[in-house]
């Protein structure tokens, strides 16, 4: 019988981690990366990548693998991850999966629309169109391409709306069109026990702004002087990450180290606002859903296997 797959998920900086490597131990365990930026490997103080301790203690899959300068994306992560799985069941281990990044999860879980990858120049031409006409115009033509997909966009999700005129200027197909196909399924028939960590909003974010602090003084900055010198394109994911441009911004002086900590602090702030929306409103089935840190939980309560 297959071992079912176990999802440790919730907002960043609640101990998701640890958690797993704990159940790890308990269940004879490998745990597997579901977050975004923890795939690459030019960024480790920022993410809060496990220890090395942490991974010479459990075996440790998709964390620091991919060079900034890849543009990594769902897709990459669910064909990865499938292959750790599969290997995983034949061998008789647990899959812990560990994250919040929700739309890799689901993607894995429901399937992902195959859709052919759009190249870097084309991507690269999404980011003149605006530069050169402004976002006003650019919105306006991703109304005109495809308005099916752009009635389900906020305009301010500029990332998405470049997505819907990347993929007409590279296929000449609607996005809505390609959403119509079939879904790329990537998991085998195989059950999963997801466990949904929402502790109070307020603690998580006392979290976060200890942490950033944190980051900074284990050489955050670094870090991030490190990343510049690749000269990477500023629209990689990469040059995104919770951190980055805030300690980029600090390092050209035009804002001061005290600044670039609150910014720092902010942004993560926000995007823990996000996960929790997104996870309290998932059609993702639940095992088990805490409003405690997964610190708080006993593992012998769990009945996971």
């Amino acid at each position: 019988m297959t071992l079912p797959l176990i999802f440790i998920v919730g907002p960043t900086a609640i101990g998701k981690s640890s958690f797993a490597i704990n159940l790890a131990k308990k269940i004879n365990g490998e745990i597997i990366n579901a977050d975004s930026m923890q795939v690459y490997k030019d960024l480790n103080i920022l993410t809060a990548r496990p220890s090395k301790e942490d991974i010479k203690t459990i075996p440790h899959h998709l964390y620091g693998y991919i060079k900034g300068e890849k543009r990594y994306n769902v897709a990459n992560w669910c064909k990865d991850i499938s292959l750790i799985i599969k290997n995983n069941n034949t061998n008789n281990v647990h899959s812990i999966i560990v994250g919040g990044t929700g739309m890799y999860i689901d993607k894995l879980i429901n399937g992902l629309i195959d859709i052919p990858s759009i190249p870097e120049d084309v991507k690269k031409e999404s980011e003149k169109y605006i530069l050169e006409n402004g976002i006003n115009k650019f919105i306006k033509e991703v109304k005109k391409i495809d308005p099916e997909s752009f009635k389900n966009i906020s305009i301010n999700d500029i990332n998405r709306l470049r997505r819907i005129w990347e993929v007409y200027n590279y296929t000449n197909i609607k996005f809505s069109n390609w959403l119509k196909n079939k879904n790329n399924n990537y998991l085998p028939k195989q059950d999963y026990k997801l466990l949904l960590f929402t502790p109070d909003r307020n603690e998580i974010y006392s979290r976060v702004n200890r942490r950033f602090e944190e980051m900074m003084e284990k050489g955050a900055i670094n870090e991030v002087k490190k990343l510049i010198s690749l000269n990477l394109d500023n629209s990689l994911p990469i040059m995104r990450a919770h951190g980055v441009p805030e300690i980029s911004s600090y390092l050209l002086k035009s804002i001061t180290f005290d600044e670039c900590i609150l910014k720092g602090q902010q942004v993560t702030r926000n995007y823990v606002k996000r996960q929790l929306t997104w996870w309290r409103s998932t059609s993702l089935r639940i095992y088990g859903s805490f409003d405690k840190f997964p610190s708080n939980i006993d593992l012998n309560s769990l009945k996971l296997t």
